[in-house]
């Protein structure tokens, strides 16, 4: 005991002094523990059937990967971004369909045709990633690039055209054309993306008047179609029985025709017979044809012949009787 009254122990009774160096060796083993578990975390990702994963080293677009379970370097060595390759997306120009029941933007779908007309004209638009790599890379924001370059090839084809094609039946032109030129710059720009499909989504005229008397445009050419189809089924009705006539016409002409002829041969042999007899005795052939003119021409007047000599004159037969007349 002191004489300040403290009191002081032995070394036995003093708390053991601990090692630093103890210390050290188990923080450093938990961090590298730490920094393996990580590593491991870390190495190995996934990609759905709807993705493809584009594979970087130290910033380097080095592999791309398809559907399923791979490695890459940890710790920022390969950095792996997913894209939707095989999902079909979608544009909408001149409305939005997730505002209410797909409010117009008037300031997309409001165009002026070839005949200097204004309309309005709202697309739907379908198109998909082609290539990962151009469509990550090559471009900032290729969504945004391909939406007004289809805006900018609407309005050069809507500028084309009548106002009536755009609004009746020159719609499904306007489409093909469309995404035929976006098609080819996109070809020569290629930004990673692919065009599916343009589609009108609805056309009509800016005012109620003119939506109007369009309706009524529309209504009259339904009904000319309407005209000529009940037109065609009426004449598609009527060449049956024309051409069954014509067929029955041709019979008949066929058949006079071959009447002729035969009576021309008929009278062509009899000819020919009465030839052969005539030039057996011309000079009785000859009377013969006489008396039977004789009897054509004056068929009420009895005719005899003189048979005799001089001035004896005889009744030999009457004509009639000779030529096979009346008795």
């Amino acid at each position: 005991m002191e004489t300040d009254g403290t009191y002081h122990f032995s070394g036995e009774n003093q708390p053991p002094k601990r090692s630093f160096k103890g210390i050290g060796k188990t923080v450093l083993t938990a961090l590298v523990l730490a920094v393996v578990l990580i590593g491991v975390l870390t190495s190995f990702y996934t990609v759905d059937d709807k993705q493809q994963a584009v594979v970087t080293t130290f910033g380097k677009v080095t592999d791309i990967k398809d559907a399923g379970l791979h490695f890459k370097l940890p710790f920022g060595i390969q950095r792996v971004q997913k894209v939707d390759v095989n999902v079909y997306q979608k544009i909408e120009i001149g409305y939005d369909s997730k505002q209410n029941a797909g409010n117009r933007q008037d300031s997309e779908s409001s165009m002026i045709t070839g005949d200097y007309n204004i309309v309005d004209v709202n697309f739907f638009v379908e198109y998909k990633i082609s290539n990962p790599v151009q469509f990550l890379y090559s471009a900032h924001d290729p969504e945004i690039i391909l939406k007004n370059l289809i805006q900018s090839q609407i309005r050069n084809v809507v500028g084309s055209t009548s106002v009536d094609a755009v609004l009746t039946d020159g719609k499904e032109n306007v489409q093909m054309q469309v995404k035929e030129l976006v098609t080819e710059i996109l070809a020569e720009y290629d930004i990673g993306l692919t065009l599916m499909d343009v589609r009108i989504q609805d056309s009509e005229p800016p005012t109620q008047e003119v939506i109007e008397a369009f309706k009524a445009v529309e209504t009259a050419k339904q009904t000319a179609q309407a005209v000529v189809n009940e037109a065609k089924a009426y004449q598609n009705a009527r060449i049956p029985n024309a051409q069954a006539d014509v067929d029955k016409l041709l019979q008949d002409a066929e058949y006079q025709k071959q009447k002729r002829i035969n009576e021309a041969i008929e009278a062509v042999a009899m000819f020919e017979a009465m030839y052969a007899q005539y030039a057996q005795n011309p000079d009785i052939t000859r009377s013969r044809m006489y008396y039977e003119a004789i009897s054509k021409v004056l068929p009420d007047v009895k005719v005899y012949i003189n048979t005799g000599d001089g001035n004896n004159v005889n009744m030999l037969l009457p004509l009639e009787s000779l030529a096979g007349g009346k008795n």
